[in-house]
This record gives C-alpha cells, sequence and structure tokens, in this order.
C-alpha cells in the first residue's frame, strides 16, 4: 500500500510537516510513504490550463495522487480558511480523476481556541468535489504543541504518535 502525505504549510519545519513526518514513522507495516513537498512550485491554478500538457508541477502531483491507495492530508487554517497555497493545490485537483474514490483522511494539529474547524470543513467540503473516500476514523484533530517537535523534526510525544498510529491503521484497512 502506498500512503501519500499533502503538508498545507509552507513554513518550513512547521507542525503539520511534523505530524506527516512523524507519520512517516508510525505506519502500519507494509505501508510506503511518499511526503509531497511540491506545494509551493504549483502555478497558480488556471481552468484555462487544466488539460494536457499539464503543467509540469500539477502532472508530477496527480501522477503521485494516482500512485497513491490512500491521501492524508495536514493543513493549518489561515485567516479563517484554507492557506491560498493548500487550497490551490486542491483547485487542481478538482478536474483531475485521480482522487475519485481513494481512501481520504486529514490531521488537524492546531492548538488554536477554534481548533481550525473552518479550515478543515472547507476541506471536507472540497474533497467532496474530488470524490475522495473520506475515512471518518482518519479525520481527526491532535493538537501538537511546537515543544514536543523534536530538533530532527519528527513528534516526540507518545500519546501523539500513538494517536496518529491508529488514524494511519484507519486509513490503509
Amino acid at each position: 500500500m502506498r500512503l501519500l502525505l499533502v503538508c498545507g504549510s509552507l513554513m518550513a519545519g512547521s507542525v503539520n510537516e511534523a505530524a506527516l513526518r512523524t507519520a512517516t514513522h508510525v505506519v502500519p507495516e507494509g505501508v510506503e510513504t511518499d511526503l509531497y513537498r511540491g506545494l509551493a512550485a504549483l502555478p497558480h491554478f488556471n481552468p484555462d490550463h487544466d488539460h494536457d500538457p499539464l503543467p509540469h508541477g500539477v502532472a508530477d502531483l496527480r501522477a503521485r495522487i494516482a500512485l497513491a491507495d490512500a491521501l492524508l492530508f495536514c493543513t493549518p487554517e489561515y485567516a479563517g480558511a484554507l492557506p491560498g497555497p493548500f487550497k490551490n493545490l486542491l483547485d487542481w485537483t478538482v478536474g483531475g480523476v485521480e482522487i475519485g474514490g481513494k481512501p481520504t483522511g486529514w490531521i488537524n494539529v492546531s492548538t488554536a481556541s477554534t481548533g481550525a474547524l473552518p479550515a478543515h470543513d472547507s476541506l471536507r467540503r472540497v474533497l467532496s468535489y474530488t470524490g475522495a473516500k473520506l475515512v471518518e476514523e482518519a479525520c481527526a484533530h491532535l493538537p501538537l504543541p511546537r515543544h514536543l517537535v523534536g530538533p530532527d523534526g519528527l513528534v516526540t510525544d507518545p500519546a501523539f504518535r500513538r494517536e496518529l498510529a491508529l488514524r494511519l491503521v484507519a486509513l490503509t484497512a
């Protein structure tokens, strides 16, 4: 099984990226992970360019989605919504068929009082347009304070790692 991990943050060393990097260490045996790092290189979505030949970054994104058996997203909230670059990534996936029917989950690591709920409600709505098969047990709010991320960029907290592993089992079952 191949799991594509997609971070919605461009910030170097973000807790969202730390959660996904940690996921690569706690996935069930036999699951191969692919951490997508092309978010910053994607062109602005333009329906006039959503056809073959696709822009290189978009073709790479869609190919990686097509190769994946399941998807896991982890994104911050910015100004009460999805961050612009991440929404741009999602916009490029709507016109493709690659996500359709794929088991999909998301991890919300926000420690904000709102829990980044608006961003994740929007993510759920956008994923419905892609035909993603949301695995509810793999969609979770797992608050991650920055101090629980070690110097290697991995989450050190055993409780967080256990909860993340449970979500990954549900997603990859």
